[in-house]
């Protein structure tokens, strides 16, 4: 027997029909799934953007507190001092202005001027003159400077909120 060729030719396009039916549906399935998966990403993405900015907002309400307290600026007297010696006699006359976080602070270390210009002085007569006179040795002497004036005052008290020592004078003869 003989297969009908009307009956293939009939079934051909039938079969065909299926196969374009089958590729329709995975073309939807798969420009669904990408839209499904941009969308999910746009919605992550939203999220991973908030979970960002959270630190900012955090970041802005620190710079809000900064600006009710904005940095205060307390000049402290000139001091002159005789250095260690290493090619005779020599001296430092150093002035500088201290930052500070705020009132608060700059009050402390007013009423506390005594015991900064002590510890201050302690240290400068300790230096010798090639130890200060480069820029590197200016920047540690500031380091220093600081370190001592954020020392607390009281035995169990806090530190001082200063941040930057910053030279107005400094002459070594």
């Amino acid at each position: 027997m003989k297969a009908d060729p009307k009956a293939d030719a009939a079934a051909a396009p039938a079969g065909g029909g299926k196969s374009k039916l089958v590729i329709i549906i995975l073309a939807a399935v798969i420009v669904l799934g990408l839209g499904g998966g941009a969308a999910w990403y746009f919605m992550h993405g939203s999220a991973a953007e908030e979970t960002a900015e959270a630190p900012k907002k955090e970041k802005s309400s620190k710079k809000k507190k900064k600006e009710e307290h904005p940095a205060e600026y307390l000049a402290i007297e000139p001091f002159t001092v005789n250095l260690q010696p290493e090619n005779g006699d020599q001296y430092l006359q150093v002035a500088f202005t201290l930052q500070v976080d705020g009132p608060e602070q700059a009050e402390l270390i007013k009423t506390n001027m005594a015991k900064v210009r002590s510890r201050v002085l302690m240290l400068l007569s300790g230096k010798k003159a090639s130890e200060i006179s480069t820029v590197e040795g200016k920047q540690q002497l500031a380091g220093e400077i600081l370190a001592v004036v954020k020392a607390p005052f009281d035995a169990h008290g806090d530190e001082q909120d200063v941040s930057d020592v910053l030279f107005t004078s400094f002459i070594i003869q």
